[in-house]
């Protein structure tokens, strides 16, 4: 069973990643070493899908080391993904009686684990919580690194917090219940992370994609194997730079892990997070940032070539070039990630090296002879 170590610098903190097939029999065991003996009870924060399909199994595991487990179960979307759930995870937990030696288990994709990690960031200042991640994409990405938050009408993920987990738990069955789309937004995740790595985690994804295609097998040694390689990639970044310095442009900064998100948090927005999940939204940014790349001079053809069929192999996207190019870079001004009013793009000029670009270096017709480009060329299904 790959087992990972997460270390972070800005605030020392050390978890452990484990990833494997049926551990989630072992979320009991990993979360009393995690937390200690002096902890009593646990609110596990799930939806009503992802809880019928594995909840009985972490519910059982976690009540035989001695804790009192309290369900409480959200909305399954993005749209969920608010201030007003985070209220009400908040209530819950006050009305359960957690105490700060007690903790939170976010069972579920991105979304609950964004959501109920910042419950846990702000519930008596901070208390622990573990990751129990059973999509694609919150496996290598959002369930390692601690940002947590919730959108706002105006953008997402504007109110948030870097509170990191416990330990992650990560059981690659889960994703064998996963719908195709699902499954198709992390490989998604998948592309992005290996093209702003290296092109090793690059190939590694691809090639996989291409097995998983043509013999249909997912949960294997070789798909424990790739998302152990990008966890490592992902906790790398997080030891470097785990609250993400604005003063830094480097490769290794934790920014270049938004590479394609500047367009997909659009995308998301002027759709009011109905039409993409987020990994599908991530394959559009990244066909977009791939041709401002190229119509900036950055990045060969061959190498947007490259990209392009990566993205493909992940599986049809849900059609976008019917949308209002002026919405999407108006909506693109509200990004989270502007510093000294200027939009911070995560570009290429190559696979597996990635460059910050501030958004003066863009202008307004090239942005948007690029985003027509890309959206209709690849307008999806």
């Amino acid at each position: 069973m790959p087992r990972l170590r997460v270390r972070t610098k800005a605030r020392p903190h050390e978890y452990e990643i484990r990833i494997g097939r049926g551990i989630l029999s072992e979320a009991g065991r990993v979360a009393r070493g995690c937390l200690g003996k002096q902890s009593q009870s646990l609110a596990l924060i799930s939806n009503r899908k992802v809880f019928s399909l594995h909840g009985s199994a972490v519910v059982k595991s976690l009540q035989a080391e001695g804790f009192s487990v309290t369900p409480w179960l959200m909305g399954d979307g993005e749209q969920h993904k608010s201030v007003q759930t985070a209220d009400k995870i908040l209530r819950f937990l006050s009305e359960s009686g957690i105490e700060r030696s007690d903790g939170v288990v976010a069972l579920g994709g991105g979304v609950v684990g964004d959501v109920a990690g910042f419950a846990a960031a702000v519930y008596l200042r901070g208390i622990p919580f573990i990751q129990i991640p059973t999509t694609l994409l919150a496996q290598i990405d959002s369930s390692v690194g601690g940002k947590t938050g919730v959108n706002l009408t105006t953008g997402k993920n504007l109110v948030g917090s870097f509170h990191q987990p416990g330990a992650v738990v990560i059981d690659i069955e889960t994703l064998t219940t996963l719908p195709p789309r699902e499954l198709g937004a992390g490989w998604c995740e998948c592309v992005k992370q290996g093209a702003v790595s290296s092109r090793k985690l690059f190939k590694q994804t691809t090639d996989f994609l291409e097995l998983f295609k043509s013999q249909g097998v997912l949960a294997s040694p070789q798909l424990e194997e790739l998302i152990a390689s990008h966890c490592a990639f992902k906790a790398s970044i997080v030891a470097a730079d785990e609250r993400e310095d604005l003063a830094r442009r480097d490769r290794r900064s934790r920014r270049i892990l938004n590479f394609g998100h500047t367009i997909a948090h659009a995308l998301e927005a002027v759709t009011n997070y109905r039409r993409f999940r987020h990994g599908e939204a991530v394959g559009h940014g990244m066909l977009v940032a791939g041709e401002l790349s190229k119509n900036l001079g950055l990045l060969k053809q061959s190498e947007l070539e490259l990209l392009s069929q990566a993205v493909s192999r992940c599986g049809p996207l849900p059609t976008a070039g019917d949308l209002d190019e002026s919405a999407l870079i108006k909506a693109i001004a509200h990004d989270k990630k502007r510093t000294a009013g200027n939009v911070q793009w995560i570009l290429l000029e190559r696979i597996g090296r990635p460059r910050i670009v501030d958004g003066k270096e863009i202008g307004p017709r090239l942005l948007r002879q690029s985003v027509r480009e890309a959206l209709r060329r690849h307008g999806g299904r």
